[in-house]
């Protein structure tokens, strides 16, 4: 099959999936946090930018979120597993299809019932302000909601994990070792649940290295008590997979489960779907065998 021809089916094929997931106008919206989130004067959901005629198929980016929600896609059969996703997006935008309703439907036939975070992107946020702060507060609220809510999705509240894609990656992994501490100041009984994710997936997690050091962010504490952590990236990712082999050397040091595949190329940003003349659009199904021998998945 010649270059052309196999882009052309690979196009076809992704155009035939991404039609046949679940998209935000067929999901249920939950708020956050009661009120105002932490440090905002607005509750607005987001402004949807337009399309981009080279993304086909199309990809959704959303700026100006304000009023954190998550969208809810629940599995037919859920066997009491729980990802709450966490979109990429630079953190001037969340991109809640390509990195985030995209990976239900492989969740979902897992019996895993997915969660997709759109966090708040950082046009208020003062100049000193870690860009990952607010998203971070966000994700820790909504592990809690997610597990005060548990028996109304058939949840299990110690197999509740986290899935996020580049700068949602990023946050992902400041969660993924923060053993459980706040990072906002207690509102309401449900603050009073764990925030600690019970595993994570980690996929092209962006810039958790620091540049200047050579080592993981500081903000990234690996200990002991660090949840199971499975992490994808490529080896032509500009954003450096030496950040997640750097991730993955920490959790064996402290005798953390674990598992890392690097794929010779597929860049950055695509989400589940397929790349041409890559093999990166498989990651999902080693993602489903890790599920699967960690018990958070059935078949």
């Amino acid at each position: 099959m010649n270059l052309f021809r196999r882009s052309s089916v690979i196009t076809a094929l992704v155009s035939l999936c991404v039609s046949t997931s679940v998209f935000a106008d067929d999901a249920e919206f939950i708020d956050v946090w009661a009120d105002l989130a932490p440090l905002e004067t607005s509750r607005a959901t987001g402004t949807p930018l337009p399309h981009r005629s080279q993304d086909v198929p199309r990809i959704t980016r959303v700026e100006n979120v304000r009023r954190p929600r998550l969208q809810v896609f629940p599995s037919e059969a859920p066997n009491g597993t729980a990802v709450l996703i966490l979109p990429g997006g630079g953190f001037g935008r969340i991109v809640p299809d390509l990195e985030g309703s995209e990976a239900a439907p492989f969740l979902n036939r897992l019996g895993i019932t997915v969660f997709v975070l759109h966090y708040r992107t950082n046009e208020a946020k003062s100049a000193d302000e870690p860009s990952w702060k607010r998203p971070l507060q966000d994700a820790e609220r909504a592990m809690r909601v997610i597990r005060l809510r548990c028996k109304e999705w058939s949840l299990d509240s110690r197999r509740i994990g986290v899935l996020g894609f580049s700068a949602g990656g990023q946050v992902a992994c400041i969660l993924h070792t923060r053993s459980g501490a706040d990072d906002y100041e207690p509102i309401d009984q449900t603050d009073r649940l764990s925030s600690r994710p019970d595993f994570s997936l980690l996929v092209y997690p962006w810039r958790i290295r620091d540049s200047q050091t050579g080592q993981l962010l500081q903000e990234i504490r690996v200990g002991k008590d660090s949840p199971p952590a499975f992490i994808i990236h490529t080896h032509d990712d500009n954003s450096t997979s030496m950040g997640a082999v750097l991730l993955y050397s920490e959790l064996k040091k402290h005798n953390v489960s674990a598992e890392i595949h690097v794929y010779e190329n597929g860049g950055h940003g695509y989400g589940t779907r397929p790349r041409p003349n890559s093999n990166i659009g498989s990651w999902p199904d080693r993602a489903t065998d890790w599920l699967v021998q960690q018990k958070l998945g059935s078949k």
